[in-house]
């Protein structure tokens, strides 16, 4: 759908009006997507969902940011975060990082993780516990803003 100037009130949101998961702010005035109200490019009505997504484990995890915003593994060796692909400048991620069964799984993580002191947590070494991490890309880092350790998870 395309418009010369303003839209008309009852304009629906087409595939065509989103680019990545992203609508286009000139579509954004008194549409309705899917229920959700949007007026004045603020959403309201309904609340966003961010669906969990597993992770592959693997001696090196891959993130894909882009579709993967929150996020768990569960760790069955050491293993090392790669720097998550496909990240936008005031993303918000989080991941769960689950131990297997045996525990005492470490993790290293890639140089573009920012943590406090420039220094990584120890992750809880207790099998079946987990520990949560919430992370905020700057552009070129993804800061910790958050975690959350030794989560009994059942």
């Amino acid at each position: 759908m395309s418009y010369i100037g303003t839209q008309p009130a009852n304009a629906v949101l087409t595939s065509s009006d989103i680019a990545d998961g992203i609508i286009s702010t000139s579509k954004l005035a008194s549409n309705s997507v899917t229920g959700v109200k949007i007026t004045d490019n603020v959403i309201g009505g309904e609340k966003l969902l961010f669906t969990e997504t597993t992770l592959t484990d693997g001696s090196t995890i891959s993130w894909n940011a882009a579709t993967a915003e929150v996020c768990k593994v569960t760790l069955a060796g050491n293993r090392t975060m790669a720097a998550p692909s496909n990240s936008t400048t005031g993303q918000f991620i989080s991941i769960l990082v689950i131990q297997d069964g045996t525990g005492g799984r470490t993790i290293s993580w890639n140089a573009v993780f920012e943590f406090t002191a420039d220094t990584a947590p120890t992750l809880t070494a207790t099998a079946s516990k987990g520990d949560v991490f919430v992370f905020r890309y700057n552009g070129a880092k993804w800061l910790e803003v958050g975690r959350n350790l030794n989560l009994t998870l059942s």
